[in-house]
């Protein structure tokens, strides 16, 4: 008997195919939406992480700019230096008769003596810090030592040829190469050179490929950052600065030349210094101030020729008026004096004139009180005390003056003004109101920065400086220089004559505030000589 095939029901298959169909149909789906996930909604993770494996991003290393003076001559330069690491693990013969050789020879190149490095390299077997600042010189003479155990690291470094004669001009960069203080801080977007970076693609083996440099990337402009000081007037002032220190057993001492017409500033010398190539310590900073523009002083005598201009000025004194100096005034409960009334007693009448070559204290109080005090603060503020001068070097200090009611109700606030005593400004701002009897009667904008300059010369940039602001009228300068020149010729400022020159000045003896907040003794005074070359 032959059987008969068996099949399935029809609706058993139907059911079949329909499951296998909403299987494929699921499978589908499913591959859509993963591949939606992947095209819309993390395209730009996966290619970013694309990216990643096959790019490369290059941030090159591009040197600071470097910082010349008027002549060119290289103040500040980025260099090549070395860190002298030491690993006694990796000596040959790790005896201490073999670490002292090795300590003999390194220690004339790093200028130590054997015994200290005796002692650096028996603090532990590797990872020795002995040594930082190594210049190319000293990296090639520890290499010819051909001792092992020795790693040299380099890294690019901030050098200053002159040492610390332009310190307080220049300033100094910190390990991470950020301008600590002078111009490399104030003018550290000048100085950092920001370079575009560089992305290439990279083979599944790692290999760069071409194709994905720009055309202006190998480009590198070479500006300098030029200054307005001089080498040589700068070693010179210095010298003498030194000098005067010395005779004088001062503490500190600074000394300024700057061009009356423009405000450039041709010499800055502030002792004691520091040298920005060392290595720092907080017990630099008080040495790290520029006195020039952060630390006030009482102006003392070295004020009474700008007194003198205002009130010349303010048309409420003639040059050829008489000032009765009496020696002694009291003004309410103060007695105040000429600071000779004990050897010279009173001058009687004395000439304008007369008055600033004895810097007669009571002669100028005598001037001063012809003004209205409203008027005489006003003035103060027209010459900008209060204000900052604009210098392009960082922390400037402003003037220290009191308030228009304490000036204006008090008649000793004006009295003691008169002769530069009761209010405090930086040298600099002196330096920039004498500047303006010198150059006719405006306010120049001192400055130490002269621009970019290419290596042929060529002028890149110029800084915006504030326009010259006119203060007094060229017939008042002219009264009070010849006034100042008098001082020099005849008066307290003698020791300033130089043979074939004509020279303007004004001396000052001020008082020092002490912590009490009362002046201290008669030993601890500013001496101060303002001169002008005529």
């Amino acid at each position: 008997m032959v059987s008969q095939p068996h099949y399935a029901p029809v609706a058993v298959v139907r059911s079949r195919l329909l499951m296998v169909w909403m299987i494929l149909m699921v499978g589908i789906v499913g591959l859509i939406g993963n591949l939606v996930r992947l095209q819309v909604f993390e395209a730009d993770k996966l290619q970013a992480m694309a990216q990643a494996q096959h790019g490369i991003s290059l941030k090159p290393f591009i040197p600071r700019r470097p910082v010349v003076d008027r002549m060119g001559n290289t103040l500040a330069v980025d260099r090549q230096e070395y860190i002298l690491y030491v690993h006694p693990i990796g000596f040959q013969d790790p005896s201490q008769e073999h670490k002292l050789h090795i300590a003999e020879q390194l220690a004339p190149i790093l200028n130590q003596e054997p015994s200290a490095i005796l002692d650096t390299l028996n603090l532990r077997d590797s990872g020795i810090k002995l040594s930082t600042g190594l210049t190319e010189d000293e990296a090639k003479r520890i290499r010819a030592l051909q001792i092992d155990g020795l790693d040299l690291s380099p890294y690019q470094a901030r050098f200053y040829p002159y040492g610390s004669l332009f310190a307080h001009v220049v300033g100094y960069t910190n390990l991470d190469r950020e301008g600590q203080v002078g111009v490399e801080h104030s003018q550290s977007d000048l100085l950092s050179y920001h370079s575009p970076t560089l992305n290439l693609n990279r083979t599944a083996y790692g290999a760069l490929m071409p194709g994905g440099v720009p055309e202006d990337f190998k480009y590198h402009e070479h500006l300098n950052l030029r200054l307005t000081v001089d080498n040589r007037l700068q070693r010179r002032i210095r010298t003498l600065l030194q000098e005067e220190i010395s005779r004088l057993t001062a503490k500190r001492g600074l000394a300024i030349v700057m061009e009356v017409n423009t405000g450039a500033i041709r010499a800055m010398v502030t002792e004691p210094t520091y040298d920005p190539n060392g290595i720092h310590t907080t017990d630099d900073i008080p040495r790290m101030v520029n006195s020039v523009v952060s630390h006030l002083y009482e102006p003392g005598s070295t004020f009474k020729p700008i007194n003198v201009a205002i009130a010349l000025e303010s048309g409420r004194l003639n040059p050829n008026d008489i000032i009765h100096d009496s020696g002694q005034i009291a003004i309410g409960t103060w007695s105040i004096g000429n600071h000779d009334f004990n050897t010279e007693g009173a001058r009687g009448d004395l000439t304008v004139s007369d008055v600033m070559k004895y810097s007669s204290n009571i002669g100028m109080i005598r001037i001063m009180q012809k003004l209205d005090r409203d008027q005489y603060y006003d003035w103060l503020g027209t010459l900008g005390l209060g204000q900052l001068t604009g210098i392009d070097l960082p922390f400037e200090t402003p003037a220290l003056v009191k308030s228009r009611q304490q000036f204006t109700e008090s008649a000793v606030e004006s009295a003691t003004t008169a002769f530069g005593q009761g209010f405090s400004l930086t040298p600099l701002q002196l330096l920039q109101m004498q500047a303006a009897i010198g150059n006719g009667g405006t306010m120049a904008t001192p400055h130490v920065v002269d621009g970019l300059f290419d290596h042929d010369g060529q002028r890149y940039w110029t800084p915006e400086r504030a326009a010259h602001q006119p203060v007094f009228s060229e017939d008042t300068t002219e009264i009070v220089l010849d006034m100042m020149e008098t001082v020099v010729t005849e008066g307290t400022g003698k020791a300033a004559q130089v043979p074939g020159y004509r020279i303007a000045g004004k001396t000052g003896t001020a008082q020092k505030v002490g912590d009490r907040g009362v002046y201290e003794e008669d030993d601890k005074k500013l001496h101060e000589k303002w001169n002008q070359p005529r």
